[in-house]
């Protein structure tokens, strides 16, 4: 049987406009589920569970008056803690921000989903500053996989993914400048997108690399995805989502990224992706020119410009900082203008290289990390026959495609025959920008046809 909270966001949404469901009575699921399983996950670091049900209770007030509240009427969600919520410190996970001055406005995509009558529960785990791919922050705590409590959730928006994963909430947002959306998704077995460069607006939300920094939702389902997507997206993009211009009886051409994006993934995940592939019946196999060098321009652009958005702070009062995080911004400083010169210049002639292939194929297919969700207390993962710390390497596979500034969902494989022990394997799916109706409906298929989709590890009774 599917609980209240674990149906389809725009069924939750229809009922509570219709008044057979009130939304007070589905934020208390929330809150209830919250209160028994955020102390083993660490998803949140705030509940605003009073603000949450005066919230829900305006919202079936205006039910009651004949008014609509909107989209997402009554839909709980939360949100990575770099995100500007009205009255509230923004701490970007940094212990040096908690007790800054209160926002004075809710972030614009924060704001988009209260107007449609999303419903915020609280602030998520992250990376300090959103830098690192493990959410295990010095002054928070590290962050959980719901599929397996001694594993990591991904990050930096380890918080938004484990919160979804686990069903406290049926959607949430986060930020993916290098793969901060993609990476968690993946470990967490849920859908997650990185979209493409101004798709959705960053007004509110704290940089990390505002040349490569995006927003993105998780949810359960492509539907649910999309749905929040719409939502969020600029007017401009809204069009691009609408799958009815989509032939159905075209085909869609879909090619496997290989070199760079299978050089150091573990046999559990190459062998996903090709029987992702296999039962595709895709056979296309393409490398994209300098890959490896395409994450060192990454690499470098968001050390050069991290390090300069702390380097004031820095000089004041370093040991603030977490100190993995610290180490890897006081770096950031010393690159060489030359060197930044360098990589923003290739992030140019790598995004023509990129398109290239969109010219021969609609979709792209690569595994989202190079292994299942390492261990907690063994944060690390095998690069180049060397173990290397899993803050910085989880995300090889992501950070090349972050620089091409193209859409890609992440999206959790079905292996079969399904097994509870096994752990989520997620695989990107990208295609150039403005294509994001095919990738919607191309993941729709999939989903359909049982390829992909994801599933609560927490089993609820009601």
């Amino acid at each position: 049987m599917v609980s209240i909270l674990d149906q389809p966001i725009a069924n939750l949404a229809a009922k509570i406009r219709s008044g057979q469901l009130l939304a007070v009575t589905l934020v208390s699921e929330s809150l209830n589920r919250i209160r028994f399983h955020n102390g083993s996950l660490n998803c949140f670091t705030r509940v605003l569970e009073s603000e949450a049900l005066s919230a829900a209770a305006e919202i079936d007030r205006q039910v009651a008056r004949g008014i609509n509240p909107g989209l997402l009427a009554g839909v709980p969600f939360a949100c990575k803690d770099l995100f500007d919520v009205k009255g509230l410190s923004t701490t970007a996970g940094a212990k040096n921000r908690i007790g800054s001055e209160p926002a004075a406005h809710d972030a614009e995509v924060v704001q988009k989903l209260k107007n449609e009558g999303a419903i915020l529960m609280g602030t998520l785990n992250m990376d300090e500053y959103a830098y690192g791919f493990v959410t295990i922050n010095a002054h928070f705590g590290a962050t959980r996989n719901p599929h397996d409590t001694e594993r990591l959730a991904g990050g930096s928006s380890g918080g938004s993914a484990s919160a979804v994963s686990a069903g406290l909430v049926p959607f949430s947002i986060g930020s993916d400048t290098n793969g901060s959306v993609r990476v968690p998704a993946g470990l967490c077995g849920i859908f997650g997108i990185r979209p493409a460069e101004n798709a959705i607006p960053m007004q509110g939300v704290f940089p990390l690399v505002k040349s490569l920094d995006t927003v993105g939702p998780f949810a359960r389902s492509t539907d649910d995805l999309e749905l929040v997507y719409r939502v969020l997206s600029h007017p401009s993009s809204l069009k691009t989502t609408n799958t009815s211009n989509v032939r159905e009886d075209l085909p869609i051409r879909v090619a496997r990224l290989g070199g760079w994006f299978e050089r150091n993934a573990t046999d559990e995940v190459l062998d996903a992706v090709l029987t992702f592939m296999a039962r595709l019946d895709a056979k296309a196999v393409v490398e994209i020119p300098e890959a490896e060098a395409a994450r060192s321009a990454s690499i470098i652009m968001t050390a050069a410009q991290g390090g300069a958005l702390h380097l004031d702070l820095l000089s004041k009062d370093p040991m603030s900082y977490d100190p993995a995080v610290r180490d890897r911004l006081l770096a950031g400083t010393m690159v060489p203008f030359s060197l930044y010169s360098q990589a923003v210049q290739f992030r140019e002639y790598f995004r023509k290289q990129v398109a290239k292939l969109f010219e021969s194929f609609d979709i792209l297919i690569a595994p989202c990390t190079p292994c299942v969700a390492p261990l907690v207390e063994d944060p690390t993962v095998w690069i180049d026959v060397k173990k290397t710390l899993a803050r910085a390497s989880l995300g090889i596979f992501t950070q090349p495609l972050s620089i091409a500034g193209i859409p890609i969902l992440s999206v959790p494989f079905i292996r079969e025959p399904a097994n509870s022990t096994q752990l989520p394997i997620g695989i990107q799916i990208a295609t150039w920008p403005g294509r994001e109706d095919l990738l919607f409906t191309f993941a729709k298929r999939l989903e359909q046809d049982g390829l992909i989709g994801s599933c609560c590890p927490i089993q609820y009774d009601h």
